[in-house]
C-alpha cells in the first residue's frame, strides 16, 4: 500500500512535502474519478481544502506505475477460479478500454493471479471479486477490491468458456467452479453516454464485434451505458476510433 493519513479537515494538509505528489479520495462514494484531487503544489490547494473540509478523506502518496491491470477471481467458500490478468486503459478517470491478456510478462501476470487468489481465500469469497492492481516495475501493487462482478470483466461474457456472471452464481450458490479458458485474446471497449450511435454503427459494420447496451433509461456524457468486445490476437493494433 502506499504511504497514507487519515484526512478529516483542511488542518490535516498543512505542511505538505511538495516534492512529493498526493492523491486526497474521499473515503466513501468515491468512483471513476469523483471524490479524488491530486495535489503537485500549493496551487491545488483550494480544491483540496474544500474536499477535505466536506467528508472524510485519505490522503495517499501518489504511486508512479507503468500501467493498470485487474483481475477476476470467484469463490464458492470452499474453492476459487481465476479469471485470465487484463490489462486495463482509463481516459479522464473512467475506464476506457480492456486488453485480455494483459501485456505483462508470464511471471508478472502468475503472481497477479496468485495475489487475488490469496486476497479470495482470506475473504473466504462466495461470488465474484475483481482485484484492481498497478504493475510497478517488477511489483503488483494492489490499488482497489471491487467484490462484485466488475466492468473490466465484461470481456469475459464471449471471451471465456464461463463469464464472470456465470462463476458469480455458481459461487453465491456454493456449487463446484470451473477452469476457465480463455477462448481467444480480446478488447473491450466502454460505451458511454456520448458513444451510442458510433458503437450500432461500428458493430453494424464490424459483424463479429459484440456490443452490449445495458439498458440504462437516460443516456448521460461519461455515464456507462454499455460495451462493444472485438476478438484480435493483434491486441496493439486493435483500434475503435469511432468510440476514441
Amino acid at each position: 500500500m502506499a504511504p497514507y493519513k487519515v484526512v478529516t479537515s483542511s488542518l490535516d494538509l498543512e505542511n505538505l512535502d511538495f516534492s512529493k505528489t498526493y492523491v486526497l479520495k474521499t473515503a466513501a462514494d468515491g468512483y471513476d474519478g469523483h471524490g479524488q484531487v491530486v495535489i503537485r503544489s500549493e496551487a491545488d490547494f483550494e480544491v483540496a481544502n474544500k474536499l477535505a473540509n466536506a467528508t472524510e478523506c485519505v490522503l495517499e502518496e501518489f504511486v508512479n506505475f507503468d500501467l493498470e491491470i485487474s483481475v477476476i477471481v470467484s469463490g464458492n467458500g470452499r474453492d476459487v477460479t481465476v479469471f485470465p490478468v487484463q490489462e486495463n486503459i482509463h481516459r479522464d478517470n473512467i475506464l476506457s478500454k480492456t486488453i485480455v491478456p494483459a501485456r505483462i510478462s508470464d511471471d508478472l501476470s502468475a503472481k497477479a493471479q496468485a495475489m487475488a487468489v490469496k486476497i479470495a481465500e482470506q475473504l473466504n469469497l462466495s461470488g465474484t471479486l475483481c482485484v484492481e492492481m498497478f504493475v510497478a516495475g517488477d511489483e503488483i501493487l494492489v490499488n482497489e477490491i471491487a467484490p462484485r462482478p466488475h466492468n473490466s470483466g465484461h470481456y469475459s461474457i464471449e471471451a471465456c468458456d464461463f463469464s464472470q456472471f456465470d462463476t458469480h452464481i455458481l459461487g453465491v450458490l456454493g456449487q463446484p467452479l470451473p477452469t476457465i479458458k480463455l477462448h481467444a485474446p480480446a478488447v473491450m471497449l466502454n460505451v458511454l453516454g456520448q458513444h451510442i450511435e458510433q458503437a450500432r454503427s461500428y458493430v453494424a459494420e464490424n459483424p463479429s464485434a459484440h456490443l452490449h447496451l445495458y439498458g440504462k433509461i437516460e443516456a448521460k456524457h461519461n455515464r456507462k451505458m454499455g460495451h462493444v468486445t472485438v476478438f484480435s490476437d493483434r491486441l496493439n493494433d486493435v483500434v475503435l476510433p469511432r468510440l476514441e
